[in-house]
């Protein structure tokens, strides 16, 4: 089915083929008829299954044919999102496709982790779309910089994360206050028992779609994304990462860290080495992550060491190459992230660096995805020991999920040593 069948217009159908959506998504297919009928929507989606194309093509088009009709009143779409990274995303998304109008919608972006005052100015003279988080909108609403009448349509944007990160007294009070007769859009990649209760007290009549994404698993599945798995003493990753990067000519590359201690720190030792490199994670400035992602996106900076913070929602363009310098807590984690590569048909690569301290947590990643990932050596980063310890420990300081010592597992291990030390002694 083309983008034509959908309902759309043609200016919005030829700005989803210049960003490469030649053919909907399945999510796509059940929303954009629905959000141009006028329909609320329950729709359970995951990163990767086309979800913000689904729900701005059709609110752009809204957007059109409301402004050609001089005798309605200013509509508003208000999107909710649990972060400001996702906030920024979406309202690219809004200015991206808005390009290819005659006049393009005001849109806005409103989080915290920094002034409020820009974002009181831009709203100035209102806006056609808002995209923030639930903290911010209630602030600008007290502060008058928005005006919840003028609410048509309500996105809340992976509404289980909303509720899991603390926003659920904020997510409600923001309802009662845009309350009245509106258009409403929940997506969510789960529907635990919270965001199952918040769909069914405010969605009418809601049409139900259900959507696999185009996940890493789902990219491996296709032969879009080429996984291996280095093996490597834990002191070489840094060197190893600075030889592939010279013999592998990578152009961008997304490495991903436990901490942010180590983000920072291998950033700086790759910087040293003449490598533009930033360090990406939760504790930067607001505006330090958003100049820090644009320089990547731009290709200012070839490699982006980051934390799980950029495993879930972050779309980058035509990304080649994820490295796992540190293995994530779980499978789960490990999908997110090989994810951010293999997006849109386009082929991706996953190298994960695997030492004999993490040997026995990365085999628990390969039981729990399913498959059995290639492994490999590179000349002059041989590990001295391929033998995983009786005790894995955790990595990066950050805990891994999977086996943990017992006490006769320590004392075995403590006898071990000493009989070594009387051995080595003798």
């Amino acid at each position: 089915m083309p983008f034509a069948a959908l309902g759309l217009s043609h200016a919005l159908v030829r700005a989803a083929a210049a960003s490469r959506f030649l053919t909907p998504t399945p999510v796509q297919e059940v929303v954009i008829p629905a959000v141009l009928r006028g329909r609320d929507v329950w729709g359970q989606a995951r990163t990767g299954t086309g979800k913000t194309a689904a729900f701005v093509l059709p609110l752009l088009q809204d957007f059109e044919e409301n402004r050609l009709r001089r005798d309605r009143p200013r509509a508003m779409a208000l999107v909710v999102t649990p972060t400001r990274e996702l906030a920024t995303q979406v309202a690219e998304v809004f200015w991206r496709f808005g390009q290819s109008l005659v006049v393009g919608p005001k849109v806005v972006t409103a989080a915290g982790g920094g002034s409020i005052n820009p974002q009181l100015m831009a709203l100035r003279g209102g806006a056609d779309v808002v995209v923030g988080t639930p903290g911010r909108l209630l602030d600008l609403m007290t502060q008058r910089g928005l005006v919840p009448g003028q609410v048509r349509t309500l996105v809340l944007d992976e509404a289980d994360r909303l509720l899991a990160r603390g926003f659920a007294e904020e997510l409600e009070e923001l309802l009662k206050v845009v309350a009245g007769r509106r258009q409403t859009l929940l997506f969510s990649a789960t529907f635990p028992k919270a965001v199952h209760g918040l769909a069914e007290r405010i969605l009418r009549d809601p049409v139900r779609v259900v959507a696999e994404p185009e996940d890493g698993a789902a990219a491996v599945a296709g032969g879009l994304i080429d996984e291996r798995a280095i093996e490597v003493d834990r002191a070489e990753r840094t060197p190893l990462l600075r030889h592939l990067l010279a013999e592998r000519e990578w152009a961008r590359v997304l490495v991903f860290t436990a901490t942010k201690y180590t983000s920072d720190h291998v950033a700086e030792k790759l910087r040293r080495a003449g490598i533009e490199a930033a360090a990406w994670h939760g504790e930067l400035s607001q505006g330090a992550r958003t100049t820090t992602l644009a320089d990547f996106k731009a290709g200012r900076v070839r490699v982006l060491v980051a934390t799980d913070l950029a495993a879930r929602g972050l779309d980058i363009v035509e990304l080649p190459t994820v490295v796992n310098y540190d293995l994530p807590r779980s499978p789960e984690d490990y999908t997110h992230r090989i994810g951010r590569t293999g997006r849109a048909g386009q082929r991706g690569e996953a190298v994960t660096f695997v030492s004999a301290e993490n040997w026995e947590h990365f085999r628990l990643i390969e039981r729990k995805v399913g498959r059995e990932i290639p492994r490999e050596q590179v000349d002059g980063f041989m590990p001295m020991s391929l033998t995983p310890p009786e005790v894995v420990k955790p990595l990066g300081g950050g805990g891994i999920k999977g086996k943990r010592p017992s006490k006769k597992d320590k004392l075995r291990a403590a006898a071990a040593r000493r009989e070594t030390s009387r051995g080595a002694d003798g």
